[in-house]
């Protein structure tokens, strides 16, 4: 586990191995995230639809998706 220290500034180092496993370099952005007393930094997708293309997939049970499209017509 890496260790960071809050600068004067409020300014942090991310650890090397951190950068290294988000494969960051300078100028990239991140985004942080806030859970209630956790903080999650992750990495700024290129494109926020490739991102979270395929989340839905198996959360409903075969054929359940094509039924209620064709409820629609």
């Amino acid at each position: 586990m890496a260790e960071a220290t809050l600068s004067s500034k409020h300014q942090i180092v991310i650890p090397r191995e951190a950068r290294q496993a988000l494969r960051l370099k300078a100028g990239d952005k991140i985004l942080v995230v806030t859970r209630g007393e956790r903080v999650v930094v992750l990495q700024k997708p290129a494109s926020y639809h490739a991102a979270v293309r395929g989340l839905g997939r198996k959360i409903y049970p075969a054929g359940y998706v094509e039924k209620e499209r064709r409820s629609w017509e």
